[in-house]
Parts: structure tokens; sequence; C-alpha cells
């Protein structure tokens, strides 16, 4: 186990697995959302493959951000707040350490 993954308590993993679920839950709402709305108006196959191609990167960019590693989970709460997938209500509980560490990251990720 590496060292920042031992400092998640049991109450702040049960936390944090909540917010990351429903934060990965909204996100691909939307992203339904959207196919539901590309797929409606697709007129010719340049459409179906714009559609391909838009699943095809949110699929890569969703893998990619979503990654439940303790040792990196206050960076990916920190792009998760900045995106608007999660809200900072959704962290209540988490450590004081924990929570500056994330608005730092949500800072970072705004450019800030």
């Amino acid at each position: 186990m590496a060292p920042n993954e031992k400092e998640w308590s049991k109450s702040e993993k049960e936390i944090a697995r909540k917010a990351y679920r429903a934060a990965y839950n909204r996100e691909c709402k939307a992203i339904s959302d959207n196919v539901r709305k590309m797929a409606a108006e697709i007129e010719n196959s340049t459409d179906l493959w714009r559609l391909h191609t838009y699943l095809t990167e949110k699929r890569k960019e969703t893998d990619e951000k979503y990654d439940y590693r303790y040792s990196v989970l206050r960076s990916v709460f920190g792009r998760l707040l900045h995106e608007g997938w999660i809200k900072q209500e959704d962290l209540t509980g988490i450590s004081e350490d924990k929570l500056q560490e994330i608005f730092a990251s949500a800072k970072f990720y705004a450019g800030v």
C-alpha cells in the first residue's frame, strides 16, 4: 500500500467512493443525453461517424479521468470539482488537509 493510501480513513473512503460514483454517473448521464440528441439528428453517414467519434473520445476521456487509486484521488477530485461533476458538499466529511489539496488541484485545472 502506498503511503498516501494509508491516509484515508474508512469513513473518508466511503465518502470518496460515493462522490466518485456520483460524479461518474452524472458525467455518463450528460454523455448519454448528448448521444440521444446527436442520434436524433443523424441525417447522413457523416453524422453517424461524428457520433462514433464523439463516443470514442468520451470513452477515452472518462477512462483517463476516473482513476480511483487513493494516491491520485485528490487530483481526480480536483478535476471533477473544477469540471462540475462533483460539488463541495459531496466531499463533506473528508479531512481538511485533503480538502485543501483537492481545492488546490481544482484551481490548477482552472488555470488559477
